[in-house]
């Protein structure tokens, strides 16, 4: 809040349509990053909105603890019909709803620890989740996520969480060298089970792509061999997809790249097309049947007040609609080929150390001379003096630490895109050039 009034000023928005927001004072916007990366379909679309409206005139809210309502039960057999599948493995078959993606983390956590707990397994105790990895704010979310900035100050509070190498192929040349990586980090992972046999409860990752960490991206081997490791010891498989579900990792879900069904698929985010917060976590019948019990301490005791709401659940089948009848994942193809063009450009500037993509997604890290070894010191803060630079030309690169990214709405226009391209270079040579 310090930099606000002199350094960052607040921007008041008044409005938004499509790729765009509109300040009071008339001064548009583009948002390159979906506002947090939770737009995915523009702001204002008017079929969600329109969703949204309808079922406010039916019903706005009620208690989904003894009772159910429609949106509800038809998002959540939606979302089964669609989630990650693999062929030799029951599929996920139920939904518990939260309100944010940390919360959903929450459930995911809480229910895996408690289903060993009522299968006399109390040894399994113990969570491993990947260095540099981010899940939430929270608590428990706290706990398995490994960002300093975030978790230090609340160190005394969190339990106890084993983190495994990342499998990030940010010094890695080519494909090959970022599989080699990948299956290189698979082993230390590996060796942790063998570390600690028969007491791990589950491991949670962001496939693919860990955002918060400044947009580090791993080969999808990574992700098929956490799934033979956790079959192999027992384990629970938590994939944490708040961030790269619905088509931001070029698929549907980020899984399908590595062909891998977890046990538990946390969403949010695009969810509702971000028009109002909500989260699913969805997991297996076998999972559910653990919970099934006269005793309430065996019971999944866990509630939110907006559990489910009805509006958030329209606003999510509304943009379900969107993805089927626009056939979004077909259509962001030539978008993130546009990307990409674009992307190799900016690689070619003298202080980008390195210029990364997956689907809907790149990343631009900035370092001195662009050495992947010579990170720019700190208190030079480039990565704000882009964001400064990229805002005043009107359009919103918030900056990862030195890492710059694009995460847009899929409407964005080729066009947009092209201005895009062209402001974060403009940004990056502003702010490099006395740095």
């Amino acid at each position: 809040m310090r930099e606000h009034p002199d350094t960052l000023p607040l921007v008041p928005i008044a409005s938004g349509q499509g790729a765009w927001l509109t300040g009071m004072d008339g001064k548009r916007y583009l948002d390159a990053v979906s506002s947090w990366w939770t737009n995915i379909h523009g702001h204002a679309e008017p079929r969600i909105a329109a969703a949204i409206a309808r079922q406010a005139g039916q019903l706005e809210q009620v208690i989904l603890a003894g009772f159910s309502h429609r949106p509800a039960i038809e998002l959540a057999e939606r979302l089964l019909a669609i989630a990650p599948r693999a062929p030799e493995r029951a599929p996920l078959a139920k939904v518990f709803y939260a309100d944010n993606g940390s919360a959903g983390i929450e459930v995911a956590l809480k229910m895996a620890f408690h289903w060993f707990r009522n299968a006399g397994q109390r040894q399994r105790s113990r969570f491993v989740a990947l260095a540099n990895g981010y899940h939430g704010e929270t608590l428990g979310a706290l706990s398995v996520g490994d960002i300093p900035l975030y978790r230090r100050t609340y160190a005394p509070l969190l339990s106890e969480c084993i983190f495994a190498p990342s499998p990030d192929a940010y010094y890695c040349e080519n494909a090959l060298e970022a599989e080699q990586q990948a299956l290189a980090a698979a082993e230390r992972l590996a060796d942790i089970f063998e570390r600690y046999p028969g007491e791990i409860c589950a491991i949670i990752i962001e496939p693919l792509l860990q955002c918060a960490g400044g947009m580090r991206m791993h080969h999808p081997a990574y992700l098929r061999r956490v799934r033979e490791l956790c079959d192999a010891h027992g384990a629970f498989f938590i994939a944490d997809e708040i961030a790269t579900g619905f088509g931001r990792t070029g698929t549907l879900f980020a899984c399908e790249a590595a062909g891998v069904q977890p046990d538990f698929l946390c969403l949010s985010k695009g969810l509702t097309g971000g028009f109002l917060p909500l989260a699913a976590v969805l997991t297996t019948q076998s999972v559910y049947q653990g919970f099934l019990d006269d005793s309430r301490e065996r019971a999944f005791l866990h509630s939110h007040s907006y559990t489910g709401n009805p509006l958030a659940c329209a606003a999510a089948l509304a943009s379900l609609d969107i993805f089927a009848a626009d056939a979004v994942i077909e259509r962001n193809q030539p978008l993130m080929a546009r990307m990409a063009e674009h992307r190799q450009s900016i690689a070619r500037l003298p202080h980008v150390a390195d210029a990364r993509q997956t689907g809907m997604v790149c990343a631009f890290e900035l370092a001195r001379d662009g050495n992947k070894h010579t990170p720019f010191a700190p208190e030079l803060r480039v990565g704000l003096a882009a964001y400064k630079a990229a805002l005043a030309h009107g359009v919103i690169l918030r900056p990862l630490g030195d890492v710059l990214y694009w995460m847009p709405p899929y409407c964005t226009t080729p066009a947009e895109l092209d201005l895009l391209a062209e402001i974060t270079c403009h940004a990056i040579e502003k702010a490099t050039a006395c740095a």
